[in-house]
Formats: C-alpha cells, sequence, structure tokens
C-alpha cells in the first residue's frame, strides 16, 4: 500500500522520514539475522594476524556489522600467568598442549556466546591454527552452531619484516615484561620454529572446498578461493587494501564560514574573517611539520577549498567528502528546525545514526558513502583531509574504533536522562544540538 505524504514510518531497526509518495528507505548496510560468520585466523607468529584481525573488526563495526575480536593468546595470557620460554610452544610439550587447546576451547565459548546470544555478527578468531586438526576442530564447532567461516591466512618469508614485526609488537607483550630486546628476539625466533615443526597451510587442493583468503608477505599477493556472500566480500575487499606502511593521515574541519555564523547548517557558504584566520593557521602548521609527499583533499564545497587554498599547494576535491546532507532543512538554524518540524528534531535525538532528514542523508547513508574515502586513505601514505562536521565525526569514529552500533553524536547527550519524546517542549529539545553562533 502507498505511504502517505510525509507520514513517518517505524521499523524494529528505524523511525525515519518518508518522503512524499514514496516507501519506506531500507538501511543502507544490509542486516543479517540467521548466519553469523567466524574469520579465522592462519599463520606463523609475527606474520601481522593480529593487526589484520584489530583493523578488520574496526573496519567492519565501522560500516554496522557488529564484530569482536577472540584473541587466544589473551587466553593462554589469562591461564599462565607466567611465561617462561619458547619452550611452551613445543609440540612435544603435553602439559602445554593441553593449556592451549582449554584456552582454544574456552575462547570458542565465547564466539558461541557473542553470536548466538549477544547478536554479534563476526567472530574473528586470532590464533596461529597452524594445524589441519585445529583448523577441522573449528569447522566442526562452527558447523554445530550454523556460522559460516571464512579462512584468513597470512604468509610472510621475508625475514626483514618478520624481525621489524617481533621488534615492534612484541617488545611490550606481557610475555616479554622487562627482557631485552636482544632476548626478547631470540626467543621468539624460536618460538615460530615450535610452529614451524607443524604448521600446515591451506592447500589449494586439500582445501579447495573453504572459503579463504591468503595474503603474501603484507599484501604483494592475494589468493582468494570460494568467497561467498556480502561479509566474506566485504572483508577481502577491505583486506585487499589495508597496508602498513608508517604514515599519518591529518583530519581537519574547514574554517568557521558565514553560515556558521548564523547558526545554520548546510548550505555552500564561503569562509568568515575569522574562518581565513583558521585558514592560515592551519596552512602554517602543516607546513612547520616538513610531511613527505602530503596529499590535500577536500569536498566539493566552497568553505574546504578557501581552507585548503591557503595551503598554496595542489589539492583534489572528493564529492564524497561533502558534508551530511539535510535536505528541507538545509541551511536553517536548529531552532528554526525545531520550530517547524518538532517531529523530525524529536525522532533525530531518538536515533542520530539512522536518522534521515526529510529528503536528505542519514549518517548510515553518510558512511556508506564515505566508504571509498577510508579504502584510498588505507592506500595512501601521508593525507590531510579537510572536511565537515559530520563526515569528520564518521572518520573519526572509524580511525578511533569506536562502534557503529551506537548514536555517533552521543557525546552532545547532556548527563543525565535526555528527553527524546516528540511532545517535549522546545527548551528541552534544543539542549541536544552543539554550540553555535
Amino acid at each position: 500500500m502507498a505511504t502517505a505524504p510525509g507520514q513517518l514510518t517505524q521499523t524494529p531497526l528505524q523511525k525515519v522520514w518518508v518522503p512524499w509518495g514514496q516507501t519506506p528507505p531500507q538501511p543502507s548496510v544490509p542486516q543479517f539475522t540467521n548466519c553469523p560468520t567466524m574469520v579465522i585466523m592462519v599463520g606463523l607468529p609475527a606474520r601481522g594476524k593480529t593487526y589484520i584481525s584489530r583493523k578488520l573488526t574496526r573496519y567492519l563495526n565501522w560500516i554496522g556489522t557488529p564484530t569482536r575480536v577472540f584473541n587466544v593468546g589473551q587466553y593462554r595470557r589469562e591461564a599462565v600467568q607466567s611465561y617462561k620460554s619458547y619452550e611452551f610452544f613445543r609440540h612435544d610439550n603435553q602439559e602445554a598442549m593441553k593449556i592451549r587447546r582449554h584456552c582454544a576451547l574456552a575462547a570458542l565459548k565465547d564466539v558461541r556466546t557473542y553470536l548466538s546470544c549477544e547478536d554479534g555478527q563476526v567472530a574473528v578468531f586470532d590464533a596461529t591454527n597452524t594445524t589441519r586438526e585445529r583448523r577441522a576442530l573449528i569447522l566442526q564447532f562452527a558447523k554445530e552452531n550454523g556460522y559460516k567461516v571464512l579462512f584468513v591466512e597470512s604468509i610472510c618469508d621475508d625475514p626483514n619484516i618478520i624481525e621489524e614485526n617481533i621488534k615492534q609488537v612484541k617488545l611490550s607483550s606481557p610475555d616479554y615484561k622487562g627482557c631485552a630486546q636482544d632476548e626478547v628476539v631470540a626467543d621468539f625466533l624460536k618460538r615460530i620454529e615450535c610452529y614451524k615443526a607443524t604448521y600446515e597451510p591451506l592447500d589449494e587442493q586439500l582445501d579447495s572446498a573453504l572459503s579463504y583468503i591468503k595474503i603474501f608477505n603484507v599484501g604483494v599477493r592475494y589468493l582468494a578461493n570460494r568467497v561467498q556472500g556480502h561479509i566474506q566480500s566485504r572483508t577481502v575487499y577491505y583486506l585487499m587494501n589495508i597496508h602498513v606502511t608508517p604514515r599519518t593521515i591529518y583530519l581537519s574541519r574547514h574554517g568557521e564560514s558565514q553560515l556558521n555564523l548564523k547558526g545554520c547548517i548546510g548550505g555552500d557558504s564561503g569562509l568568515s574573517p575569522r574562518g581565513q584566520q583558521y585558514a592560515r593557521a592551519l596552512a602554517e602548521f602543516i607546513r612547520s611539520q616538513g610531511i613527505r609527499e602530503l596529499k590535500v583533499w577536500t569536498s566539493h564545497m566552497k568553505r574546504t577549498i578557501e581552507t585548503a587554498e591557503a595551503l598554496g599547494v595542489p589539492y583534489e576535491q572528493w564529492k564524497a567528502l561533502n558534508e551530511i546532507d539535510a535536505g528541507v532543512c538545509e541551511e536553517m538554524s536548529y531552532e528554526e528546525i525545531q520550530e517547524r518540524y518538532p517531529q523530525e528534531f524529536a525522532l533525530r535525538d531518538q536515533d542520530k545514526y539512522r536518522y534521515r532528514y526529510p529528503k536528505g542523508e542519514s549518517y548510515e547513508d553518510l558512511v556508506q558513502r564515505l566508504e571509498p574515502v577510508i579504502m584510498e586513505l588505507e592506500r595512501q601514505e601521508n593525507v590531510l583531509v579537510i572536511c565537515h562536521q559530520a563526515v569528520m565525526r564518521c572518520l573519526l569514529a572509524y580511525f578511533l574504533d569506536k562502534s557503529m552500533s551506537c548514536p555517533i553524536s552521543s557525546w552532545l547527550m547532556v548527563s543525565g536522562v535526555m528527553n527524546v519524546d516528540i511532545s517535549r517542549p522546545p527548551a528541552e529539545a534544543l539542549v541536544t544540538v552543539p554550540e553555535h553562533y
């Protein structure tokens, strides 16, 4: 049945404005309820598995897919309070093998709780999983619980990369607290040899029925097999774009605009005198950093372009970096929105992430729009992104690993219980907006 013009509808996930004569919009990120996914890491120690696990988890949470890492090494550290040496990882150390198996089973138990009882959608099982026996155990567990499985194997035979990874990551590991660098490197190299003795990589013939991706030497080459479904496709796409090159990403809002002075949102006005002053200060700061081969990105809007022009360097314009589209509320102040659309103002506060402005966008839409930007940032080295408030919040949510299951603007809430009822007084409604002129 057709939706009446201006009608408000509600689903279990969202309550949004339905534009005139249109059907209710669907979530921009598909929602999965029946078949969670396990991402199983595979590989020798010091191959970047934990790094990959954390970055992948951050990305999937950012696009709205609840994801959690289960690091078996942490379970082992809790079970064995004092680490002695690489001897613990010898395959003929029966007592240690029992402890390690127990830790893996404990982690799997927590995976089941997360995926089956806590509405999780993806569990990243971060461990070496270097034997066919261990992987068979995990596959049986997944089959019994109805989970899809994607293996991610990190393979590296470059000794320089391995040693650098040991120095950068393992020196700060609780296993080696108070140990000298040479002692750490020597012990960890022996630990790797213990795993090599029983390592059975994923085999193109024997494991041809499995879904997996192999990553060679930190992204020099990839091999994907039987990638199935939305989550696996997004995971493989992401993993083929990340790299570990040391770099710096700078995020800056544009300088104050003419519409900022009026307390209005959106629009496409130029900078105010104070905004031009900020642009000059930003340029001075960037020059003082001596950043190698810095790239500058802006949106298509005047206020970001004018901010970038003060740098006196080439810049690239991205339409995807444009501010969130406020639809019929563009160039209105928050006070005007509350006066003219009090129901919309209340709905926005009830769910800032999924709320879509009439004829405009939601934060959920914005995340989808920004995904190509994130992918390109992962491929780049040093970049300065000059953008807008909502855009910057979304980018920070990705880089700071904040779950997108919560409203991005939650930091704007006042202490205590916030009134988000549609019938609330205007004075209570306006305490939820940011400071503006």
